[in-house]
């Protein structure tokens, strides 16, 4: 097994603890303290730039290595730098465009900067691909709902998201959107223009 591969891996697998670390706690308001219970220590915090360097030197060596540039994305992603995030996503995308995971992160990218449009073409793609993608259903109601203040376009997004989600994770915050967007059915005035 090459160094770079096995560099990858050893790393794949710490982010891939820490992430299981975290998603674990997804949900969770805290530490719980009731008599006679210890509270859970921290999570270990993840070490964005370490990543990002190990990475950045893994697809400057195996550019096709579309995992690393995957994992490259969500590094930078997760710490905030959104332009980086959309590139490394860009790489992965070229060598598998029908990875909606992907897609939708790199809508939610595209967000962050303003690009509203990019952002709504990559959650319809992703939904082209799996018209029953959760998060891509999630964020497109988002972008339409706050930032294009298209609130047609919201209710019919997230009425989707409740017929496949109907009591799951999210579904109460949509629910909770869907009576805004009943009490008010037209954006505010000064709103941006469709």
């Amino acid at each position: 097994m090459k160094k770079e591969t096995l560099a990858f891996v050893i790393v794949a697998l710490i982010v891939g603890i820490l992430l299981g670390v975290l998603f674990s706690r997804v949900g969770d308001k805290g530490p719980r303290a009731t008599s006679g219970t210890a509270t859970a220590p921290p999570a270990p915090a993840v070490n964005y730039q370490e990543n990002i360097k190990t990475l950045e030197q893994i697809v400057a060596r195996e550019p096709e290595n579309r995992n690393a540039w995957v994992q490259l994305g969500h590094n930078y992603f997760d710490s905030n730098r959104p332009m980086e995030a959309i590139e490394a996503y860009s790489k992965a995308l070229e060598l598998n465009g029908n990875d909606t995971d992907v897609l939708v992160d790199q809508g939610i990218m595209f967000r962050r900067v303003g690009w509203f449009d990019k952002a709504v073409e990559n959650f319809n793609r992703a939904l082209d691909i799996n018209p029953r993608h959760q998060q891509a259903l999630f964020n497109l109601g988002v972008v339409y709902r706050y930032d294009l203040q298209d609130y047609d376009k919201a209710r019919e997004t997230w009425s989707r998201y409740l017929e496949i989600n109907p009591s799951g994770p999210g579904s109460d915050q949509i629910r909770a959107e869907m009576s805004f967007l009943e009490a008010h059915p037209t954006p505010p005035a000064g709103a941006p223009a469709q």
